[in-house]
């Protein structure tokens, strides 16, 4: 449901019109008198009265004094049953038809409400397909954008109508459009990519030069290897995914060729560095890395590596990529930590964390997500990887202690930063990128089932428990973050109001926000890129909890993208400014528009059979990898 109130009860939709209160004759006519004194201007005067008055008195004696020998009164006092009854009887019943009320109708929904309502499950289920649609065809505008203006560039400048290369010129938007085109069963476009990937990309990897092994490994690798999945590799079948196999127009074994080409050459990245933690930036075409110009790497691109190489292990056979992307994760262990947080800088020279700075925002956010993420795609392969499950949980406490905080005055639960470490000041900032953590939290508390199954089954610990209540409070938060600007769309970092704070003029524009007075919006911090984590937080929350709120909240994201960034010439840009309207628009699309924000959107409006949480992790670039690899354990 919306997060707006009804304007009425509830239990008016089921109101039966053919039910009405009895009244007695008397009462009537004497409610009729009061009211027509309120209703009519005319019974201010004395001849209004006269006139109302006598007009009654008449009718009432002609209705009940048909039968000279019988009174209505005596009649039904004494139980008289002659042959005039009747009339007597029908007397009454006019009375009470001509000053009976209307009946109460019941209310008209507005258009946006009538989906809480409907009356059978397949008609709620319909609804929400409607307005998946709507998310597919954003999905096919956005891709022909991109296709008619910037095809094989990295991505969109949609209002400029060309593309740019700036993840190392693989044509990203390609490979990370393609399994959202597969889910969608968006078969042209799932043809268009698949004919570029296999006539272009080989060549690409070959003769480029510098690339992140961070964005190359979640962006390229991770879409190369969930596409081979589900399009049939690894043996898939349409009840493991939930979604018709598209086997047209893609070849599954050429898409994991490229990636054993792809993780070949990232893996210099690992064995060139002196410690287990690998270097920033890999030379594709000589297959050499070296660290980035400080020397230092970030904490979260380091640790979020571990999905990607572990499936390619998996299904190219060689246990060379996993065992290599692991070792970060094992070194991760024996490092020193504050109750389970970590700084956002590590050096791969010493393998030591470098600087106090702990957040879950940039350069640290998947870190933490990473933790839960390894743990339950490798569950299966044994109790020796449950170090990551306890790193996972003392984490967390960790976030709950040091870094949750709530707002003034409404009380929003938000998590903030220690620049500098747990002895330095607390700061109330929060990235977007932190609105990944409501979904990572549920996922953790259920392991990916919904909470009435996991209640049912006696799995949640005090713990789960206390992380659920945490997911569903930032989730308010996240979306409030949007809720409050005048564009409906939230900026790319956030300050809370707490005590002690005293900025004032930085609110998101939205006079009618309750919590307009609790997010501070600073100016160089205002603007939108399109990023998906709190829609990913709401996909995953709907589909543990299976509260509707969090569909509801999903589509007023959606129609604000749809309203502010479209392009009409094709694709989506970013803004400059989301507390002012009309919001000035950046030239650029980002690849995770495609790649996470739609898919996820898309996702949250469908079945939950379609990519369950129960046998799929998604990557985070919301790239979706199995988590059942044994027979066994599927």
């Amino acid at each position: 449901m919306s997060s707006r109130s009804l304007p009425y009860s509830v239990q008016d939709v089921h109101y039966d019109n053919a039910k009405f209160r009895h009244r007695s004759p008397f009462k009537v006519i004497t409610q009729a008198l009061v009211t027509s004194r309120i209703r009519y201007s005319c019974g201010g005067c004395s001849i209004g009265k006269f006139l109302m008055l006598l007009m009654i008195v008449g009718l009432t004696y002609l209705v009940m004094h048909r039968s000279p020998d019988h009174s209505a009164s005596n009649v039904l006092s004494n139980g008289v049953e002659n042959g005039e009854h009747k009339y007597v009887k029908e007397g009454v019943s006019r009375i009470r038809r001509i000053w009976r009320k209307p009946p109460r109708l019941p209310p008209q929904l507005p258009p946006d409400e009538e989906g809480n309502f409907r009356s059978s499950p397949e008609e709620q289920r319909l609804y929400w397909v409607s307005r998946q649609q709507k998310v597919k065809e954003a999905f096919i505008h956005a891709w022909s954008g991109y296709r008619d203006y910037a095809m094989g560039y990295d991505e969109l400048m949609p209002l400029s109508r060309r593309g740019t290369d700036g993840l190392g010129g693989l044509g990203a938007t390609i490979i990370d459009s393609l399994d959202t085109a597969i889910i969608m069963g968006a078969d042209e476009i799932v043809i268009e990519a698949m004919s570029w990937i296999e006539n272009k990309l080989m060549e690409r990897i070959e003769k480029k030069g510098q690339v992140n092994l961070f964005e190359t490994t979640i962006r390229v690798l991770g879409g190369l290897l969930s596409a081979y999945h589900l399009s049939g590799g690894d043996n898939v079948t349409t009840g493991d995914i939930g979604i018709p196999m598209t086997l047209k127009g893609v070849k599954s074994d050429i898409l994991l060729e490229i990636a054993k080409n792809l993780g070949d050459r990232l893996l210099s990245a690992f064995t060139s560095s002196p410690t287990p933690i690998p270097f920033s930036d890999v030379v594709l075409h000589d297959r050499s890395a070296h660290p980035a110009p400080d020397g230092l790497s970030s904490t979260s691109e380091v640790s979020t590596l571990q999905l990607e190489f572990n499936y390619l292990s998996k299904v190219s056979g060689d246990p060379k990529y996993g065992s290599e992307a692991m070792k970060v994760l094992e070194h991760f262990r024996t490092l020193p930590k504050v109750e389970g947080l970590v700084p956002i800088y590590i050096s791969p020279h010493s393998g030591q964390f470098n600087g106090e700075n702990i957040r879950l925002g940039s350069r640290g956010d998947s870190y933490y997500e990473y933790l839960i993420k390894v743990w339950i795609q490798q569950k299966n392969s044994g109790s020796h990887l449950n170090y990551l499950y306890e790193m996972y949980e003392e984490a967390m406490r960790g976030v709950r202690h040091l870094l949750v905080r709530r707002s003034i005055p409404k009380g929003l639960v938000f998590v903030g930063e220690l620049p500098y470490g747990s002895n330095g000041a607390f700061s109330p900032k929060m990235d977007h990128l932190v609105c990944f953590l409501p979904g990572t939290l549920a996922l953790g508390a259920t392991k990916g089932i919904t909470r009435k199954k996991a209640v049912e089954r006696n799995l949640l610990t005090p713990e789960d428990l206390e992380n659920l209540k945490l997911a569903e409070d930032l989730a308010k938060t996240c979306f409030e973050m949007y809720a409050v600007t005048s564009t409906g769309l939230a900026p790319e970092i956030a300050y809370f109001h707490v005590e002690g704070d005293s900025e004032g003029g930085l609110d998101g524009g939205n006079k009618s926000s309750e919590y307009i007075d609790d997010i501070l919006i600073k100016h160089n911090d205002r603007h939108n890129l399109l990023r998906p984590e709190t829609v990913e937080s709401l996909f995953v929350l709907h589909r543990i909890t299976e509260d509707p709120k969090y569909r509801e909240w999903g589509w007023q994201i959606f129609e604000a993208f749809e309203k502010y960034t479209k392009a009409d010439s094709g694709g989506y840009t970013s803004l400059d400014d989301v507390t002012v309207i009309p919001p000035r628009k950046r030239d650029k699309m980002e690849t995770f528009f495609l790649g996470e924000t739609l898919k996820y959107l898309y996702l949250l409006f469908g079945d939950e059979h379609v990519v369950p949480l129960d046998k799929f992790v998604f990557n985070t670039e919301a790239h979706p990898l199995p988590i059942s690899w044994s027979k066994d354990s599927a």
